[in-house]
């Protein structure tokens, strides 16, 4: 029986290689979800670089923060990465979520990305 270390192994996996397979060159907005902290960058992987990032532990969003670990600080985080990378002239991106499910934390970076103004 597979143990749910296992389980995320294998959904990032399944995920990862579908953003590839549908990525048509755009960068990749990947994002991190630990216990107390939330990171997300946008890497292009044709350069094998990182473009933009951003996270709770950034000085920018670490004072003013009251949790690294909430849908709030997840928004900030999603908010400033987006405007990092438009600015880095990223307009465009696939959206990476690794093996973390489309909800709660990281369905607020994702919509805080959005209004930043990056399109997935």
């Amino acid at each position: 029986m597979a143990n749910s270390k296992d389980k995320f192994l294998k959904r990032r996996a399944r995920v990862r290689r579908s953003v590839k397979k549908n990525s048509s060159g755009r960068p990749r907005l990947s994002i991190h979800r630990s216990s107390a902290h939330i990171y997300a960058q946008v890497i292009d992987d044709a350069k094998g670089a990182t473009l933009a990032a951003a996270s709770t532990m950034d000085k920018e969003l670490k004072g003013s923060l009251k949790s690294g670990a909430n849908k709030d600080a997840a928004a900030a985080v999603g908010k400033l990465v987006a405007e990092r990378a438009v600015k880095a002239g990223v307009s465009e991106v696939v959206f990476d979520r690794g093996g973390f499910l489309f909800h709660g934390r990281v369905k607020a970076l994702a919509d805080a990305a959005r209004e930043g103004g990056l399109k997935f």
